[in-house]
C-alpha cells in the first residue's frame, strides 16, 4: 500500500554505509518507524528531508509490518534550532516524549500540531524555553490519556490559596491548609501565579496555550512540577532531558 502524509522525523538510526531507519510522528497515522534506502547519499533528495527534526511531505510504502520511505521534500528544517545546542537538546526531548506518548497507527494531527508549534516557538524564540517545555509536557501528558485533576483541592475544594501544593504521585493539588492530611512525601509548592499557569498548560484553549508569562524562578517551579509528574505517572526518566539539564547547568 503506497500513500502520502506529512511527518516529522523523531528519532533516526543509521543502517548500513547508506541507509537508515527513522522514527517518524505523521499526521495520518501516529508514530510509525520508517526505512530510507539511500538516505545518507547527499545528492539523494531523501537525505536533508529524513534529517532529525525535519518536517517532510512524504511518501510511504507498507509492507506487511514495516514501511519504505520512497520520497520525501523537506517543508521546514528548524534551522535556527541546529544553531543552538541548548535548544537543540530540548528539542531532542521533545521528540522523545513524543515517540513515548504520542500514537501508533492511528490519526496524530493533535500531537503533530503541538509538537511543531513548540518547535517554532522554541526555534523561532518567541517564547521563553521553559515556559514551551512545561506547557508541552503538560498537554502531551493530557492527549495522551494523563490529564490531571488540577480543578480544587482534593481534600476541601478550595479553588484557590496562597499557596496550592502540586502531588506529582497523584496529579492533583492539596492546598497549605490541607497539607498535613495527606501522606505523600513530594509537595511542590506554587504560589497563586504558578498554580494558575499549571492549570493553564491542561485546560486552556489550544491557541491561547502558551499565551502567559511567569518570573523565571516561578518558571523554574512550573517545570519542577510537570518534570516530576511525567516522572511518576510514566515511571520513565528521559535520557535527553537529563543532557539538556546537565547542557544548561
Amino acid at each position: 500500500m503506497k500513500f502520502k502524509t506529512t511527518g516529522l522525523i523523531i528519532k533516526e538510526q543509521n543502517i548500513g554505509e547508506q541507509d537508515k531507519l527513522v522514527t517518524v510522528l505523521t499526521s495520518s497515522n501516529g508514530v510509525i518507524r520508517a526505512f530510507v534506502n539511500g538516505a545518507k547519499n547527499i545528492k539523494n533528495q531523501k537525505c536533508a528531508a529524513t534529517q532529525l527534526l525535519c518536517y517532510s511531505h512524504i511518501t510511504l510504502n507498507k509492507m506487511r509490518d514495516s514501511y519504505i520511505i520512497s520520497d520525501a521534500k523537506s517543508e521546514e528544517m528548524f534551522i535556527r534550532l541546529r544553531n543552538d545546542i541548548e535548544n537543540m537538546c530540548l528539542a531532542q526531548y521533545f521528540c522523545e516524549l513524543a515517540n513515548h506518548l504520542c500514537p501508533r497507527e492511528a490519526n496524530a494531527e493533535e500531537y503533530m500540531s503541538l509538537i511543531l508549534n513548540s518547535l517554532y516557538l522554541l526555534s523561532n524564540k518567541k517564547r521563553e524555553p521553559l515556559l514551551i517545555k512545561a506547557c508541552l509536557e503538560m498537554r502531551l501528558m493530557s492527549l495522551a490519556g494523563y490529564m490531571p485533576d488540577l480543578t480544587m483541592c482534593k481534600e476541601c475544594g478550595r479553588y484557590e490559596n496562597d499557596i496550592m501544593n502540586f502531588l506529582p504521585k497523584t496529579g492533583s493539588f492539596i492546598c497549605s491548609d490541607c497539607e498535613s492530611s495527606v501522606n505523600e512525601e513530594i509537595k511542590i509548592p506554587l504560589n497563586k501565579g504558578t498554580a494558575t499557569a499549571l492549570r493553564h498548560t491542561i485546560y486552556s484553549d489550544y491557541n491561547r496555550l502558551f499565551s502567559f508569562t511567569l518570573p523565571v524562578e516561578d518558571l523554574k517551579q512550573l517545570n519542577t512540577a510537570s518534570e516530576l509528574y511525567i516522572k511518576y505517572i510514566l515511571e520513565k526518566d528521559f535520557h535527553t532531558l537529563q543532557f539538556y539539564k546537565n547542557i544548561c547547568k
